[in-house]
């Protein structure tokens, strides 16, 4: 187990600080240590779903019973055009060799967003922001409603088919709270999965991005490390190699009640429009003037 200084828990004053996750996906090498520790530690289920016809993909997604998932992704990159300017002029182009072949692997997670919808709409609190910035689902306060499942933007939250709760990963907050990294983090080989204080792994995951661009990676880009997105920022940032589309992600994710506070009020407003046309009407009418 990996025991972090206790200065990258708190401030000198004491204060707790945001902890997070930086993936770089740059160094994944798809071994899939990382889902096995998240399961083994939290006591997931097993849902290996044999043969996919996705590769090496045999977990798919992320859900209930996966809270770490290693995507595999293959690529042509030169076949990238072959359906935009080859198309146009008519010519086929010859297949790939196994040169032109581009394998991405990602180990994706929730994000933690800094505005989390699934917090946002739980109605029974089951949901919470613990002291270190992560978003944790309490197992025995979840009610099985399901609201948190359509506000999350990245379909991360899923209810178990078994009894209806909802589960995710939990930055795994019970060895926070003893100093100790989750246990992705401390399984990871290759060190893709990096934890500590969500400022020190911005700045950290900015230089490398500066390095993979200088060494010819043009698409390399941070994704989820922009406070000013429409999450406010993921507490669980990554490096991608190529756009966010290309490993199943939004290219621009939005909290779905970002403007609930507005839209109540409009439907206030409305209401009150309504009520007042009503009375209006009743104090017109023959029976009102009365």
């Amino acid at each position: 187990m990996t025991t972090l200084d206790p200065g990258a828990w708190f401030t000198p004053d004491g204060e707790p600080r945001r902890m997070g996750f930086f993936t770089d996906t740059s160094v994944c090498i798809g071994c899939k240590a990382c889902e096995v520790a998240c399961k083994e530690w939290n006591g997931v289920p097993s849902d290996v779903a044999g043969f996919t016809g996705m590769s090496f993909d045999n977990t798919v997604a992320l859900g209930a019973d996966t809270w770490r998932h290693v995507a595999f992704v293959e690529q042509a990159p030169v076949g990238l055009e072959w359906f935009g300017e080859d198309a146009a002029a008519g010519t086929a182009p010859a297949a790939p060799s196994a040169q032109d072949l581009r394998f991405l692997m990602s180990s994706d997670v929730c994000k933690h967003c800094t505005r989390a919808g699934c917090l946002d709409v739980c109605p029974t609190g089951a949901i919470f922001r613990t002291e270190f910035g992560s978003v944790v689902v309490q197992e025995d306060v979840c009610n099985g409603c399901g609201y948190c499942v359509s506000a999350c933007p990245f379909g991360v939250i899923e209810r178990r088919e078994d009894d209806g709760r909802a589960f995710k990963c939990t930055l795994c907050y019970d060895r926070s709270k003893g100093g100790l990294e989750p246990a992705c983090a401390t399984a990871c080989p290759t060190d893709s999965i990096q934890f500590g204080p969500l400022d020190e792994l911005r700045d950290r995951a900015a230089g490398r991005v500066e390095h993979l661009v200088a060494a010819g990676q043009s698409r390399a880009q941070l994704y989820g490390a922009d406070p000013d997105d429409g999450v406010g920022g993921f507490g669980a940032f990554f490096l991608l190699l190529d756009r966010p589309e290309v490993y199943g992600l939004p290219p621009d994710p939005v909290v779905p009640t970002r403007d609930a506070a507005r839209m109540w009020r409009m439907a206030g407003a409305a209401a009150g429009v309504l009520v007042a046309g009503i009375a209006a009407l009743v104090g017109l009418s023959p029976r009102g003037g009365r």
